[in-house]
């Protein structure tokens, strides 16, 4: 299915949404400063993020913290996550759109902007499963993911 359209702020305030990316693999993923999983898989999101990123991959880490770059800005700073690519979404409306049912979640779109796998909890995003798993992606090998993996279940409403 299509990834929604809802907007969503880059740290400096800048408006972006889903369709900005067309053309690269996405992995959305929805997160909270105050979330533990969450947290705990922020270091291997931004190291997935340097190993792919110069293959037309992007990491899309979207906070769903109400105080916005007020409170998440210096939680990148604790943490030393410089090279992360953060986006705001402190009204949930794009959360809304993809449905979420816990966090962490990540959504994985390919390049036609359709939503391929879901995945509702943490994950070791830099693991060589992790890694193939993106790359199936990244070489186009087909409309469906690879065998075992996670499949989204997402609701787009308009709004």
């Amino acid at each position: 299915m299509p990834a929604p359209s809802a907007a969503f702020q880059s740290l400096n305030g800048e408006t972006a949404n889903l369709d900005d990316f067309r053309g690269q693999v996405v992995l959305v993923n929805f997160w909270a400063t105050w979330c533990a999983p969450c947290v705990e898989e922020m270091p291997s999101l931004e190291r997935l993020h340097a190993a792919l990123k110069d293959e037309g991959f992007a990491v899309l880490a979207i906070s769903q913290d109400r105080g916005g770059s007020g409170v998440v800005a210096p939680f990148l700073a604790r943490l030393d996550l410089q090279r992360l690519p953060v986006y705001l979404d402190p009204k949930g409306v794009l959360a809304r759109q993809f449905a979420l049912k816990g966090l962490p979640t990540s959504f994985v779109i390919d390049r036609a902007g359709q939503v391929r796998a879901g995945l509702v909890g943490p994950a070791q995003w830099d693991s060589p499963e992790a890694l193939d798993f993106m790359r199936h992606y990244l070489k186009g090998q087909g409309n469906d993911a690879p065998e075992g993996a996670p499949q989204a279940d997402v609701t787009n409403t308009s709004g």
